[in-house]
């Protein structure tokens, strides 16, 4: 069935409508030959999937922007139609190896970008832009996706911004981005790429998800799904991962602890701590793949005639590896971190529903008695406060400030209320 690659986009039925119909009118360039062409935003770009006496390049374009808030499924859209595209009964059928290769990350003619460190250089777009204008292997689409393409740098984004300016015939390019706002995506480079945006899935949605594919039981999903306010992967851990539910009490035990400004010190410090932990066990085992295998590339244990010479010029490519090993650690501890501080304004999220007695569930249901206890002690305006201060605090991370200082002045915040 052509929505079986979609199955997984939940709450998303106007997006999946769009690219089911973006699908069918690639299928039909293709069948039309060689010298069709792929419709442009504002031309012939428009959503009428392939349908008789339309123009077969209507309803597809060569570059794509999908947007939506952290766990909306932007990357899995991207990914879903990659496998639409290269599907060869042209709409995204599920079993077919167009379907199941993309999927599974193994098509020769799919390319998935995404961030190791906090940007995306320009040298790796440059050398991104240069396969993708090569021929498709199977005869269909040479297909690029950036996720987090928010992330690339302006130099980056200008070797990007030419690709999408004069792409090959059979390259599309599909970008990962928070909005289209100019901070996350350059405006010229919006003004080339259709529009995709996502909203966050009901939390219903994403529990029935869970169910289905994962085999989560269903009270267990219903808590996941609230407590990840909507967002599938962070839902999916929860549900799964003991490890990551002990992680969220801790972080919601976080209010209990601030006694004092000593407390708050140490509230902070046992936050970074515990994302740093958990940065390292993430990129613990593929760091240490990558570096064996670099090392057997470079021969390392060999003997004869070349090499120590071989040794001896193995260390520059051992530092570099090392470099975006360390990069790749700092995004993964402050992904991390970003989790808790999630966590943690939902709870004063569930304090201020509960001051000024919103009819509207809690986002965790297991700290509703602490949430209330807090509403009583701080009334609407310090719980306001405090979850203002949160999002500060997320926000100026983002902003490059360092985490365990944005971290501190975060916890004062919430002591002084």
């Amino acid at each position: 069935m052509s929505e079986e690659v979609f199955a997984d986009l939940v709450g998303q039925d106007e997006a999946v409508d769009t690219l089911r119909r973006a699908a069918a009118a690639a299928a039909a360039v293709l069948r039309a030959g060689p010298e069709s062409a792929v419709g442009r935003p504002g031309g012939a770009g428009q959503p009428d999937g392939g349908a008789p006496g339309v123009d077969p390049g209507a309803g597809m374009t060569h570059a794509w922007i999908f947007t939506g808030p952290p766990g909306s499924g932007r990357s899995e859209a991207a990914r879903a139609f990659a496998a639409a595209l290269q599907c060869v009964h042209g709409t995204g059928c599920g079993g077919c190896p167009g379907c199941h290769t993309t999927l599974a990350g193994t098509h020769a003619d799919v390319r998935l970008v995404v961030p190791e460190g906090l940007s995306i250089g320009v040298n790796e777009m440059r050398a991104l832009v240069l396969r993708a204008a090569s021929t498709p292997s199977g005869g269909r689409w040479q297909v690029v996706i950036i996720s987090d393409a928010d992330r690339l740098t302006e130099a980056a984004g200008n070797a990007l911004l030419k690709a999408i300016e004069e792409p090959p015939p059979r390259t599309v390019f599909l970008l990962c981005a928070p909005s289209t706002h100019p901070d996350d995506i350059s405006v010229t480079i919006r003004s080339r790429c259709r529009l995709v945006p996502l909203r966050q899935p009901p939390a219903g949605a994403v529990a029935e998800l869970l169910v289905r594919r994962d085999g989560i039981a269903p009270d267990v999903a219903e808590w996941a799904a609230a407590a990840a306010q909507g967002h599938v992967g962070r839902a999916r851990r929860l549900a799964a991962d003991p490890q990551a539910r002990t992680r969220r009490d801790a972080v919601l035990a976080v209010p209990r602890r601030l006694t004092g400004v000593g407390a708050a010190f140490d509230a902070a410090s046992a936050l970074i701590e515990a994302a740093e932990a958990e940065a390292a066990a993430a990129v613990a085992e593929l760091d240490a793949a990558e570096k064996a295998a670099l090392q057997t590339a470079l021969g390392a244990g060999g003997t004869g005639r070349g090499a120590a010479g071989a040794a001896r010029g193995s260390a520059g490519q051992l530092k570099e590896l090392e470099r975006r090993q360390k990069s790749r650690a700092t995004r993964a501890q402050r992904d991390a971190l970003d989790r808790a501080l999630v966590d943690l304004a939902g709870f004063y999220r569930d304090a201020l529903v509960t001051a000024l007695r919103a009819p509207v569930a809690p986002v965790h249901t297991d700290t509703v008695a602490m949430a209330r206890a807090g509403a009583e002690k701080w009334a609407a305006e310090g719980t306001l406060r405090r979850l203002e201060a949160v999002l500060e605090c997320r926000t100026a991370i983002e902003a490059n400030v360092k985490p365990r200082i944005a971290v501190e002045a975060m916890m004062l915040a919430l002591w002084k209320g």
